[in-house]
């Protein structure tokens, strides 16, 4: 059994479609999660959905008690930048002060565990490149020693709730699982995010908004590669440590949604000619980082994951699964 948090939002979902072990599910349902992303499994036994906020401290200790896990994934998060700068106080609220109610729970949870349950309990924290700033465009990537310098509310958030993780294992011994990922994309992903932002505006022929110059640099990584990860991490990872999650692919954001246009352009073509034609260029975001890149020897000397999906073929399924699922709406 596992106790999951934020299981119906993009990463959270696509990792309990991917598990084979019974899950407890916790998610407060805002915006970006759904119930619909989970009907592959809905009526399946093995799944137990509970609506409620990872700050709710009684409700923690309750499915602790009830479902005695032998981990907790923590997923639950907000995690989109430029609502971090609109409004900051609900990622601190979540992030921050929901992480630490939950290690709180699990921290008393593992405490009265005895033998072989408390032996084998883990606690994966979910995280993000974010936290590490932006890099120059010849500096090298991020591994898991690099100093922490986040420059959005966002990643000050999600840095904050990772230093929290860190002093619980070394503080009090919880056995602490800490990953950071870079952008994930694919099936599932509320549509405010780039790919899935730009599908949804190339298909109701609306502009396709691209910050700045565009030629912001991210490493891209597809959501059932960082699935397979995980549960590498939560089967054999160290406790203590943490793990550099990333593509291998360095692209440019008009990269993406250019190659993006081109995909369109063979799958739905458009009367009114290529999809790039859509591209618009808007006023930056404030604090825009320029680069992330992830070094991830770590893991795959360590663990033996490597991504398996090229850039292009994740991008593949990825058109495909919006193609019949347009559902999806526009911003």
């Amino acid at each position: 059994m596992l106790l999951v948090t934020g299981g119906a939002g993009f990463i959270g979902s696509n990792f309990i479609l991917s598990t084979n072990e019974a899950v407890v599910n916790l998610d407060c349902l805002t915006y970006a999660g759904s119930l619909r992303n989970l009907a592959p499994i809905e009526g399946n036994p093995r799944h137990r959905f509970v609506k409620g906020d990872i700050c709710d401290r009684a409700l923690l200790r309750k499915l602790l008690a009830e479902h005695r896990p032998r981990a907790i994934v923590h997923f639950a998060a907000e995690s989109h930048v430029d609502r971090s700068i609109r409004g900051p106080a609900e990622f601190v609220q979540t992030n921050v002060v929901g992480t630490f109610a939950l290690l709180e729970e699990a921290r008393a949870y593992w405490d009265g565990l005895v033998g072989e349950a408390k032996a084998t309990f883990h606690f994966l924290h979910i995280s993000t490149d974010e936290v590490f700033g932006s890099l120059g465009p010849d500096e090298p990537a991020f591994t898991e020693s690099t100093p922490y310098a986040p420059n959005s509310p966002y990643a000050a958030s999600k840095a904050a709730a990772d230093h929290l993780a860190r002093a619980y294992h070394h503080t009090y011994g919880l056995p602490l699982l800490t990953t950071n990922c870079s952008n994930n994309y694919g099936p599932r992903q509320y549509p405010e995010k780039l790919i899935p932002l730009m599908i949804a505006n190339a298909l109701a022929g609306k502009p396709l908004p691209v910050y700045g110059d565009g030629r912001q640099r991210r490493d891209w990584l597809y959501v059932e590669d960082h699935c397979a990860a995980l549960r590498e991490v939560l089967a054999r990872g160290r406790p203590g440590a943490t793990y550099n999650i990333g593509g291998g692919t360095e692209l440019a954001n008009l990269d993406v949604v250019t190659m993006l246009c081109a995909l369109l352009d063979q799958a739905r073509p458009s009367k009114a000619g290529s999809y790039a034609g859509l591209i618009t260029h808007v006023t930056d975001r404030l604090g825009h980082d320029r680069r992330y890149a992830m070094d991830t020897r770590a893991i795959k000397a360590e663990l033996g994951w490597r991504a398996t999906e090229t850039f292009e073929s994740g991008m593949r399924k990825t058109v495909d699964w919006y193609l019949a699922n347009l559902e999806v709406k526009s911003q």
